[in-house]
């Protein structure tokens, strides 16, 4: 079964040993998503993988065969970004940009836990409605490390499209 990725099919590639990381970039050819540390301790290579994120350099890509991979690319194009790609640009939250792709399909990953009432270690209660505080979204993107440290920045740009997704649903 092929892999999905950004809507469109795609063989596996023959060597088990390819990870999901190289495999979009070397034989897909989408260079969005960076490799940072190779270790997963950076999250510059997280995408989307059936509605959760996971860094891409820690995952073969034959394991994810028939799966669902949505990477920057499959977020927003420079032609039509998506909300949370206008409030980085808003709120400048990025500096160098290498993070960004990451840091974006985290945030983009994140707002389904909220909508979905998913708890964190950072939230007051385990069931109910999960407050959007800065302190959530901290614990939430803190495997999404930015060497320029617009920290604040992306902490309110995530902030207001959360928010701005949600009051849209109530």
């Amino acid at each position: 079964m092929p892999i999905t990725i950004n809507d469109q099919s795609h063989e596996l590639p023959d060597d088990p040993r390819v990870s999901l990381l190289d495999f979009l970039g070397t034989h897909i050819g989408l260079t969005g998503t960076k490799k940072g540390c190779d270790h997963g301790q950076c999250g510059a290579c997280t995408v989307i993988v059936n509605g959760m994120r996971i860094n891409s350099c820690l995952s073969l890509a034959a394991l994810h065969d028939g799966d669902h991979v949505t990477t920057i690319e499959g977020i927003g194009t420079p032609t039509d970004p998506s909300a949370l790609q206008l409030s980085f640009v808003e709120h400048d939250g990025f500096q160098c940009g290498y993070c960004t792709p990451g840091q974006i399909c985290s945030a983009t990953a994140m707002a389904d836990e909220f909508a979905n009432g998913w708890p964190s270690d950072a939230s007051d209660s385990l069931t109910g409605d999960i407050a959007i505080t800065p302190e959530e979204v901290r614990e939430r993107m803190s495997g999404n490390l930015c060497r320029c440290g617009a920290y604040a920045n992306i902490i309110d740009a995530i902030m207001d499209t959360v928010t701005a997704e949600k009051e849209a649903q109530s």
